[in-house]
């Protein structure tokens, strides 16, 4: 799977590249000594060791080239769609996975509260049959999964929800749940079922953009309550821990893999066009910065940028690492 997402990853640098007639020395999925390689026309690709990454290396990328089709000599704006064009191809393929999801799905899921369960407790607090839930403590929900995000780190199973009631707005203050506490965090048990739809050609399309949409916001707001304090680094997993909960859902069937790879793919490509240094964003802003100030940022100071960006990018990730093969050892 993660050689999969790498590869889309890297082909849509790649393919853009070839489209601007940028020169690329060498496409490779995995770092480390070569298993296999080929020489094309002008590319060499290769297959690696290490599966955890890839690289699609351009002539004149990090270094000054006198060659015409090098990638420092292409216009900004070309140079732009080329970097930015990875993490769009990631963000493409979450939108296929989805469209896969929803189409295999028996019913379109709503916001709309369809029945409780025989222990439901929410139902004592004001939640009715026929509500749509529009916000959750103010935040907008569109799809059963942001409800879902919206119920996790609760503290005391109390949450203020805004639904539409017979056409009306109405605000439900300190509705009351059950809570679930996994890995040091709590979650709110939904004690009710949402309604479903029949599909259709228009709401299968609708649904495919609303969940695709929805795990973008559940990104966002996981990076924003990550820093805001809302959630703690045992929340966090790198590829051990990622691998791990693979593992989990693959016992369960190969359709229950599908939602975390779409999750993943669209993080990789949201992540990745995020400004940090060393990253695609990180580069995007230095070739923003060289459209608006019509001349590039100087390559020494770039290069610090990134180096430092990489440097702290390794450490988070290693930190990540031993905390996932920590949990897996004490279960």
């Amino acid at each position: 799977m993660f050689i999969i997402l790498i590869l889309i990853h890297e082909f849509g640098h790649f393919i853009t590249a070839k489209m601007f007639k940028i020169k690329v020395n060498e496409f490779a999925i995995g770092f480390g000594p070569k298993l296999f390689k080929i020489k094309g026309k002008e590319t060499l690709y290769s297959i690696n060791l290490i599966p955890f990454g890839g690289y699609c290396a351009m002539e004149g990328e990090d270094e000054a080239s006198t060659d015409e089709h090098a990638f420092c000599n292409a216009k900004a704006w070309k140079r732009f769609v080329v970097v930015a064009a990875g993490a769009i191809f990631n963000l493409i393929l979450g939108l296929l996975l989805v469209s896969i999801i929803v189409c295999s799905s028996n019913l379109i899921g709503t916001t709309v509260v369809a029945k409780f369960d025989d222990n439901a407790i929410s139902c004592n607090s004001g939640l009715a049959v026929g509500d749509k839930i529009t916000h959750i403590d103010g935040r907008r929900v569109y799809t059963p999964q942001d409800i879902a995000y919206a119920f996790t780190a609760v503290e005391d199973g109390n949450i203020d929800i805004k639904v539409v009631r017979d056409g009306k707005k109405v605000n439900l203050n300190d509705v009351t749940f059950d809570t679930l506490n996994e890995k040091g965090i709590n979650y709110i048990s939904i004690d009710f079922k949402f309604l479903g739809q029949r599909k259709n050609f228009f709401n299968v399309i609708v649904a495919t953009f609303k969940t695709t949409f929805s795990y973008c916001r559940t990104i966002w707001f996981s990076l924003v309550d990550l820093l805001g304090g809302r959630f703690g680094i045992s929340a966090v997993s790198g590829p051990v821990g990622v691998t791990a909960t693979i593992g989990e859902a693959a016992k369960l069937g190969i359709i229950n893999i599908l939602p975390i790879m779409a999750l993943i793919t669209v993080n990789l490509g949201i992540f990745n066009l995020l400004p940090i240094p060393a990253l695609d964003g990180g580069r995007l802003i230095f070739i923003f910065l060289e459209i608006i100030l019509k001349k590039p940022v100087a390559k020494k100071y770039e290069g610090i940028i990134h180096a430092v960006g990489l440097f702290i990018l390794l450490g988070l990730m290693v930190l990540i690492t031993f905390k996932d093969i920590w949990s897996l050892i004490t279960g």
